[in-house]
Formats: structure tokens, C-alpha cells, sequence
């Protein structure tokens, strides 16, 4: 084995593999992502490029580029970029029209459906074309990758990391996670702290996505309670594809409804506790077992939550935010950040005015994140000619301990040096005339 085979084979070992039952993101070439499931012995369907074993990508790393042929999958060699030589040749002698590509759509279906290799056809394509000379060199790759795009049936993994799976989900339905941008996500855990081994509130109706966030920064430290408004716990669809392992998870993150929240309401929960001649079969057992053990979880997170002394309180709600702030902080210790995320500026504008009024709450501060991506290719880096508008916009302010008595630091030692300099001389006067005093009662 050589060198080179032995250093690959390391690094690939080093790599996270691709596991049964993971949720995989694949890039396709058109640019689009999709998502999927891994399960062993099943078969994956991607659009037109058609089908393959799952069996094909498991134990396999992220990141390679994969071609289906027949079912199976043969991966292909990484693509390096070029320099691209500067030419004298324009754009402005083409003339587009059908002659131009005698290559016909009968005949083009013809070649696939003999089983032509897609790299065959597209070179097929520009011998026949004929202003294929005339291009630029930007023009030709612009034209490659427009023919890979259309016939090429290759693929790239991509591992569903916090960045990946917030980015899949913005271009594919961003209300669904109420406009939440990649680096919207990385400011609303930044201003609210999130660490491991943090205790943190939150109210997410993106989907789950701040959830995940969160949940990813404390690395299965800590506590994390989500206050929603149905009765079970919500099935977030963005938690799905972070493949996170249930038993962190389970050990972190609990739930309540807006019911069990608070703090005078008696939840009605089925008996839980019967007689054992009443129990008839094992199934009755298990399920009054189960029922146990959901009604102890309830209160020990209720018991929890009213306790307090939270690290921070996240929310990411469609309903009106003041509410909520007002019925969650007092369960947030002092110094503890308050992070709210909304699509709307206004609703934030409104939030913050009535923020401003109340002593408990510091520095209420409205932002709004900006994004710009750029094309990085060797002689051709640009910003893109589309991006998103916005990411959202966010409030962060702080919870302080609200003391009438205290009075503030540069007030008490403005008072303190202006005292000093008014009582510097009468104290020297009360000095001597305490010495004069002492003198009369010797004499």
C-alpha cells in the first residue's frame, strides 16, 4: 500500500460516516438540496436522476461526489479549479438560433436511452455547436455546467450540521422557520449565551430550528424546557435531520404547554396508580407503567421550571412576544439574556418601547443581520446577483434585579467627592476648636 493509500485511508477514518437511519442532505447538480433517509436495505429515489441501493452510502464519509449507475453508486474524483486564461474572444458575434446546436431533443433522448455517459452527450453537444468557438471562457463554463446540470446524474453528500440544515431549510420554505438565516441562528445563541451546561427557556414555533441550535451548543449539558401550545410534545421537523442521539436529547430537553405552565393550574391526569388485582394483563401493566412515568415527568419539569434561576430565555413565537416575556422572566436569573427573534420590525419596535418603561430589563436593543454571499472562482469572485432580503430582526436585553434603594455608581461617587470637597474645611475648624476646648479644661 502506498503512502498516498495509507494517509487517505486515515483521514476517511477520521471522517464522520454516514450511519443507518441518518438523515442526509444531498446537493444535486443543479444546485438544489435535498433531503433523505438512510436506512439499510432500502432504496433512495432522487428525482430524475433516478434510484440507488442505501446500502451504497453507508460507512461511506460526507462530502464525496457520488454518480449512479444501474443502482449503484461510483464515486468520482474530486474536481479541481482552474485558472481561467484571458482571451480575446466576445460574445458579441453569436447569434442564437436553432441551427446553432444541430443536436436534436429526439436524438439526445436517444443517446441517453442507449446508455451514453452524460459527459458523452454534453461533448457531443459542443462539437456541434457552432459558436462554441466564439464563446468566452466564462461563457464555455457557464455552458458546461448547464448541460452537467441537465443530464449529469451525480450527487454530493452533505453532512447535516447546525449551518447546513438551517441553510436547506431558508431556501426551501423560510416562513416555515420564520425567516431565520444561518447567521440570524448564530446571533440568537450568541446574545443568549447558550453553553454547555446552561439552563435556558425557550418558545420556538420555527420548526424546531432554534431548538436545534440550542441544543447543539449545549452538547448534551445542561437543561433546556420549550413552552409550546399544544398538548403533547410538537413533532419538530427540523430536529429530525440533526440526527442527534436520543438519549442526549432525552436527558436535556423537556416540554409544557401554555397550560402546564402555569403556576395555579392543577393538571387532570388519569389515575396512574391501581390496584394490582385490578390489572388484567401485561399490556394494561405497561401501559399504566407509561402513564407513571409521563405524570412524573410533567411535575418534575413544572417543579423545575417554577423553581427558576434560568440562564436565559429564547423566543421565537408567532403570537405576541410582550406576554410572553412578561409571563417567563421571572423564572430567569439576574444578569440572564433575553433574546426574541421576529420577521417583523415593527412587532420588535413595539416590544422594545414597552420593555424600556419596565427597570427589570436592560438595554433592550433591536437589530437586523445582513448577509451578502459571493462567487469565489479564480478570476471570477462577485457578490451573487440574488440574495435574501433579511433574516429576521432580533431583540436582546438583559434581566436585572429591580432595587427602588439602589441608586447608581457614578451618582454616589459624584455625591461622595462633592461632599469631600464642601467638608474638607470644617472639619480642619472642628479639629482646632476641639484642641482649644481640651486646653480650657487643663487650665
Amino acid at each position: 500500500m502506498s503512502n498516498n493509500e495509507v494517509s487517505s485511508s486515515s483521514v476517511t477514518h477520521r471522517l464522520p460516516t454516514i450511519q443507518s437511519g441518518y438523515n442526509v442532505l444531498l446537493r444535486l447538480p443543479n444546485g438544489d438540496i435535498r433531503g433523505v433517509k438512510v436506512d439499510k436495505d432500502a432504496t433512495i429515489t432522487v428525482g430524475r436522476l433516478g434510484s440507488f441501493f442505501a446500502n451504497e452510502l453507508i460507512g461511506v464519509p460526507y462530502g464525496f461526489t457520488h454518480e449512479i449507475v444501474d443502482k449503484n453508486l461510483k464515486i468520482m474524483p474530486p474536481r479541481t479549479l482552474q485558472e481561467v486564461e484571458d482571451t480575446d474572444a466576445t460574445n458579441e458575434l453569436i447569434n442564437d438560433g436553432e441551427s446553432v446546436q444541430p443536436l436534436t431533443i429526439d436524438e439526445i433522448t436517444a443517446l441517453k436511452q442507449s446508455g451514453v455517459h452524460s459527459s458523452d452527450i454534453i461533448n457531443k453537444q459542443i462539437e456541434a455547436h457552432a459558436n462554441y468557438s466564439l464563446k468566452t471562457e466564462y461563457s464555455k463554463e457557464k455552458y458546461k455546467k448547464r448541460k452537467e446540470a441537465k443530464y449529469s446524474k451525480t450527487f454530493t453528500t452533505i453532512e447535516p450540521t447546525l449551518f447546513n440544515v438551517c441553510d436547506y431549510w431558508f431556501n426551501k420554505d423560510q416562513t416555515r422557520i420564520r425567516d431565520i438565516r444561518a447567521d440570524t441562528l448564530s446571533q440568537i445563541l450568541n446574545l443568549a449565551n447558550v453553553r454547555p451546561g446552561g439552563r435556558y427557556i425557550a418558545v420556538d414555533d420555527a420548526s424546531g430550528l432554534v431548538i436545534c441550535g440550542i441544543l447543539s451548543r449545549m452538547g448534551g449539558e445542561g437543561r433546556l424546557i420549550t413552552i409550546c401550545d399544544t398538548d403533547s410534545p410538537p413533532a419538530y421537523p427540523v430536529m429530525v435531520q440533526m440526527n442527534f442521539d436520543p438519549k442526549s436529547v432525552n436527558g436535556v430537553l423537556s416540554s409544557l404547554n401554555w397550560a402546564t405552565a402555569q403556576e395555579d393550574y392543577t393538571p387532570v391526569l388519569p389515575p396512574s396508580d391501581v390496584p394490582a388485582e385490578d390489572m388484567k394483563s401485561e399490556r394494561q401493566k405497561a401501559r399504566l407503567k407509561k402513564r407513571k412515568l409521563v405524570t412524573d415527568a410533567l411535575a418534575s419539569t413544572r417543579e423545575e421550571l417554577f423553581a427558576g434561576e434560568f440562564d436565559g430565555l429564547i423566543v421565537a413565537s408567532e403570537y405576541d412576544p410582550w406576554p410572553i416575556v412578561q409571563k417567563l422572566t421571572p423564572y430567569i436569573s439576574g444578569s440572564a439574556s433575553i433574546v426574541v427573534q421576529s420577521p417583523y420590525g415593527q412587532i420588535l419596535d413595539d416590544l422594545q418601547n414597552k420593555m424600556r418603561a419596565v427597570p427589570s430589563f436592560l438595554c433592550p436593543t433591536v437589530t437586523e443581520g445582513w448577509l451578502r454571499r459571493y462567487q469565489v472562482l479564480p478570476g471570477r469572485t462577485h457578490p451573487t446577483m440574488m440574495t435574501s432580503g433579511t433574516g429576521g430582526f432580533l431583540l436582546h436585553a438583559i434581566k436585572v434585579y429591580d432595587d427602588p434603594e439602589a441608586s447608581a455608581v457614578e451618582t454616589h461617587r459624584s455625591h461622595r467627592n462633592k461632599k469631600a470637597k464642601m467638608g474638607q474645611p470644617q472639619v480642619v475648624i472642628e479639629k482646632e476648636s476641639t484642641l482649644l476646648d481640651s486646653e480650657m479644661a487643663v487650665e
